[in-house]
């Protein structure tokens, strides 16, 4: 997403809606999303705001219901904030489409990033406990039936928008179709389907000193398979391993899984069907991951050999070799 796209003054007038007087209101990035902070009262805030074409309002307050459903559960999230006027969500309409604004409290303590991550066993053991307790909750969770579910796994936006994938890479469409066909003939069992997170990778957690895990960046919220959520802290905890390192990744893997499902089991309990399921959604990881990177693609380079990151390089060779060949990033499993 071009962050230059949002109209001048725009942040602070989304601002206003929430809270009263002026607030320097600053860019803190986002893909799917234009994401700003502010602090007002002595409280720091994060402002979303999601282009109508990405998200309706009403999935944005199936969403916010779900993160209030968790956080009224004892689970610590980035809760929303209500607006002026009383309301979760609030639209500013402009020439160009609608945005719908969201504030959320900003998770307390700090991000926990590469290399920190890929050996702290005990954030892999409170992970699967954090994990392992959404799952449980997501069983017995209703959708409030003003705004109705979110979606399924199948609508994920880059899965959607595969077609941004070069048509010179047939390889990487049959692949999607058939990867897309044989999740979706999965059995959608009770217990192993429900409300997933979507996006629980490195970036979108908190660890207070206390060691308390605060999960944010619920944009992703969808049906899936709960494997799914596993995967995908998975995934990014191996894919970063390149070069001589990928012979880390089966290491990394084991030990990620071994202190993960050690938290996880205390919550919920999963077959070990499902477990052995996981290669398939890495694979879908992958591919979403590979759909993401062509996203600002200039659609000329789609080798992106111009680049000057060697490791990205690589694994978008990499990347595209695995998925034609329905190849997971690693199988400790097999």
């Amino acid at each position: 997403m071009n962050m230059d796209a949002v109209h001048p003054g725009l942040p602070e007038r989304a601002a206003g809606l929430f809270v009263s007087g002026e607030v320097r209101v600053a860019c803190v990035g986002g893909l799917q999303n234009f994401v700003y902070e502010y602090e007002h009262g002595g409280r720091s805030c994060i402002l979303r705001l999601t282009p109508g074409a990405n998200r309706s309002e009403r999935m944005v307050l199936a969403e916010l219901d779900w993160i209030r459903y968790l956080a009224d559960r004892g689970v610590s999230v980035s809760v929303p904030v209500r607006s002026k006027r009383g309301r979760w969500t609030e639209v500013l309409e402009q020439p160009d489409g609608q945005f719908i604004c969201a504030v959320f409290e900003k998770a307390p303590g700090r991000r926990v990033g590469y290399p920190e991550c890929l050996r702290d066993d005990h954030l892999y053991e409170r992970l699967g406990r954090l994990t392992g307790r959404m799952h449980a909750l997501s069983r017995a969770y209703k959708p409030n039936p003003r705004y109705g579910p979110r979606h399924d796994w199948s609508g994920n936006w880059f899965l959607r928008h595969v077609h941004g994938v070069p048509a010179t890479q047939p390889g990487v469409h049959a692949a999607c179709a058939g990867l897309m066909e044989t999740i979706g003939a999965l059995p959608r069992e009770e217990g192993a389907f429900g409300l997933i997170h979507g996006d629980m990778g490195v970036g979108n957690f908190t660890v207070a000193d206390d060691g308390r895990i605060t999960l944010f960046d619920f944009d992703e919220v969808q049906y899936s398979w709960f494997v799914e959520d596993i995967a995908v802290q998975l995934y990014y905890l191996v894919y970063v391993y390149g070069g001589e390192g990928k012979s880390l990744r089966e290491e990394q893997a084991e030990r990620f899984m071994h202190h993960f499902m050690r938290g996880y089991e205390e919550e919920h309990t999963l077959d070990p069907y499902w477990i052995r399921q996981i290669p398939l959604f890495l694979r879908l990881r992958e591919l979403i991951v590979y759909i993401g990177a062509f996203r600002n693609w200039d659609g000329v380079d789609e080798t992106f050999s111009s680049s000057d990151n060697q490791w990205f390089k690589d694994w978008i060779a990499e990347s595209r070799a695995r998925i034609e060949s329905g190849t997971p990033i690693v199988d400790i499993w097999g």
